[in-house]
């Protein structure tokens, strides 16, 4: 009998649950979440045959051709992550790794047309529907719209692999950014310092066309809190660093990011909507030491804190040991 679907559970290729009395089957590795079950979810989850044992799809569902996992022990101790192969995203598109990164609007009309009418957006929808925080709907064209979900859900996906990675394999360095939702904060996830009775780790979460850095805590409203254009944003579904600290350092630096200054290469952070890259930074403020982000066109390094984004003139950046 298959486990009984449940939010927040992590399904990897080849998952295989039951809900609301019918079995369901992965169709993009993802973490669950409580308004995102599988029956409103085609783009995640293919419904079975109820009265086939051997794992085919429901007839009336879409039939997902190249894409049917065997759920053993052989299969999981040797998961690939999906990022290495072509993975459907809706309705029998398949989008390979090399596609995603590149932006929507590098993709030409017919492979945009290809996409909207064979469900490859729909995962990104999908994702919007679960509450991912990726951008003021109202403000944006259909065009726009189209684009940043396009950039929403290759975010996940790649975080997904990498998280599937983690777990599976353990760390490949001193520092990995993993999936998380909640104020569930992992144990090995990097502390940067203390405020007031809470303790302040590193997030980072995809949002208008970026992927931006802040802090994460479980005293936090949903866990998560990133800055963006001097306001701060609760979100729920981020990326936590983890790591060892014997392998990394804060390096002191100030103003503009020079990263050549610094002497070590800093870790990887995210990146504005114009791709321009961001680092992790921490910065003193009100007694605390925050997380933050550092860039070459940032004065300093801007944390979020009290509702909008405060810029710290003199501020540390991490950075690889070796």
């Amino acid at each position: 009998m298959a486990p009984y679907w449940e939010p927040g559970t992590f399904y990897a290729e080849g998952s295989v649950v039951e809900y609301e009395g019918h079995r369901y089957k992965i169709i993009q590795p993802h973490t669950s979440q409580g308004d995102w079950n599988p029956s409103i979810t085609p783009a995640l989850w293919g419904r079975m045959d109820d009265h086939d044992g051997g794992g085919e799809y429901h007839q009336q569902q879409h039939h997902h051709q190249g894409q049917q996992q065997h759920h053993d022990s052989e299969k999981h101790q040797n998961y690939v992550p999906p990022t290495q192969g072509g993975l459907p995203s809706g309705d029998g598109v398949t989008v390979h790794h090399e596609e995603r990164q590149k932006h929507w609007y590098d993709l030409d009309d017919k492979r945009k047309q290809e996409l909207e009418i064979g469900g490859g957006l729909l995962a990104g929808a999908a994702l919007l529907a679960g509450g991912y925080a990726a951008f003021k709907h109202h403000e944006k064209s259909e065009e726009e719209k189209k684009a940043q979900t396009w950039s929403l859900q290759n975010w996940v996906h790649d975080a997904e692999a990498r998280t599937a990675q983690y777990r599976q394999y353990g760390p490949s360095g001193p520092a990995t950014w993993i999936l998380n939702q909640g104020k569930n904060i992992p144990q090995e996830a990097i502390v940067v310092g203390q405020e007031k009775s809470w303790t302040l780790y590193i997030c980072r979460a995809f949002y208008d066309g970026g992927i931006q850095v802040g802090k994460a805590s479980d005293a936090f409203q949903k866990g998560g809190v990133i800055g963006y254009k001097h306001e701060e944003i609760h979100v729920g579904t981020y990326e936590i660093l983890v790591g060892d600290m014997n392998g990394l350092r804060w390096v002191d630096t100030s103003g503009h990011l020079n990263v050549d200054s610094l002497g070590y290469r800093p870790v990887e952070g995210g990146r504005e909507p114009d791709g321009t890259p961001l680092y992790v930074a921490s910065a003193y403020h009100h007694d605390a030491v925050h997380p933050g982000k550092a860039s070459r066109n940032l004065e300093g390094a801007y944390i979020p804190y009290d509702g909008g984004e405060k810029c710290v003139k003199s501020y540390r950046v991490l950075c690889y040991n070796g």
